[in-house]
């Protein structure tokens, strides 16, 4: 058995980065024993890894990486790490209204994992592409102000771990990756909005945004184990720019119930293209459309590009109602949409 496994499973030492350098080894020369790679991520989902682990491991897989010439100053992300009630993409229009309003965004994420559709599916679905290296990213971005990248910013690692757990996939144990998967993505963006459902994961993840110097990254929280920013509750945001915790209480209630049913996804027989297209062209509910504009607020403020958040909601709310972000949506689709 690796000794990162028997760290793990024991719980009696950190696994340092030398440590994970060897395991990735092994797992790339088809070294490891048959079920280490299942029993590693089965131990890792089952019980987050203690901050120092979880700092060299990401250590590790970024030591492995080859060097990203790109810099996409300026740039904002938003990603989640799933899980949580089931609701519609809203991180996705988030990024799409936070590009309309003027925000640099590259968007990361990936295909379903706790969720029928996941942002990687809805494109697809919207029939706009993903790109396939950084200098397309930022061609991307210049053209459009907004970017979404492929599998390329993940860890080779990540792909190798998914292939060696056949016929099991990650849908089924690996859950950590999820929880990880907004530092996984290596994106030389300048902020990252990054909404956690399960907040027990907060202290580890904060641990590890402090140790990130390149980027401003934001931890989102709130009481319905929501990974995005919600209107009509209380949200938490923890920083690693040395601004202290920011506490965004809950909206005035306006017109609509509030509940969480208003977030939900589409309904079965319901397009997801069409559903989602309503709520960024402001047809959704009014907790949707709020919601959504308060996540593209906090990219454009998180970004610098608007200083205040009410200043910055209101130019949500304008980029919204007056079409703009639905407009970037037509823009990008090159190709048809495809069917359910």
């Amino acid at each position: 058995m690796h000794e990162v496994l028997r760290a793990l499973i024991r719980r009696d030492r950190a696994v340092d980065q030398e440590l994970w350098g060897s395991f990735w080894d092994q797992l790339r020369d088809g070294a490891l024993r048959p079920g280490e790679t299942v029993a590693l991520l089965s131990s890792l989902s089952t019980r987050m890894p203690g901050p120092d682990t979880l700092v060299a491991m990401l250590r590790s897989l970024d030591e492995r990486r080859p060097a990203v010439a790109a810099r996409l100053d300026g740039a904002a992300n938003i990603v989640g790490t799933g899980g949580g009630p089931a609701t519609f993409n809203i991180s996705t229009a988030a990024a799409f209204l936070a590009a309309a309003l003027g925000v640099r965004v590259v968007k990361t994420g990936s295909r379903a994992y706790t969720s029928s559709c996941g942002s990687h599916d809805l494109l697809d679905r919207l029939g706009i592409g993903r790109t396939t290296s950084y200098e397309r990213t930022e061609a991307q971005l210049e053209r459009f102000g907004i970017a979404f990248p492929g599998n390329f910013v993940y860890p080779r690692e990540v792909a190798l771990l998914a292939r060696s757990i056949v016929p099991l996939d990650l849908r089924t144990i690996g859950g950590f990756i999820n929880s990880v998967g907004p530092f996984l993505a290596a994106v030389p963006v300048s902020a990252q909005l990054v909404g956690v459902s399960d907040r027990s994961l907060l202290p580890a993840l904060e641990q590890v945004a402090a140790t990130v110097a390149d980027r401003r990254i934001w931890l989102c929280s709130n009481e319905l184990g929501v990974d995005e920013l919600v209107s009509s509750v209380d949200n938490l945001l923890l920083t690693n720019d040395g601004t202290g915790a920011i506490r965004l209480p809950a909206e005035a209630p306006g017109p609509g119930t509030g509940a969480i049913t208003e977030l939900r996804p589409a309904r079965d027989g319901e397009d997801v293209v069409d559903h989602f297209l309503g709520v960024l062209s402001g047809a959704g509910t009014a907790l949707a459309t709020r919601t959504v504009c308060l996540n593209a607020a906090a990219l454009a403020v998180a970004s610098g590009l608007i200083g205040g958040w009410p200043e910055a909601i209101r130019a949500a709310e304008d980029a919204l109602h007056g079409g703009a972000a639905r407009d970037l949506v037509d823009r990008l689709r090159t190709r048809p949409a495809r069917a359910r």
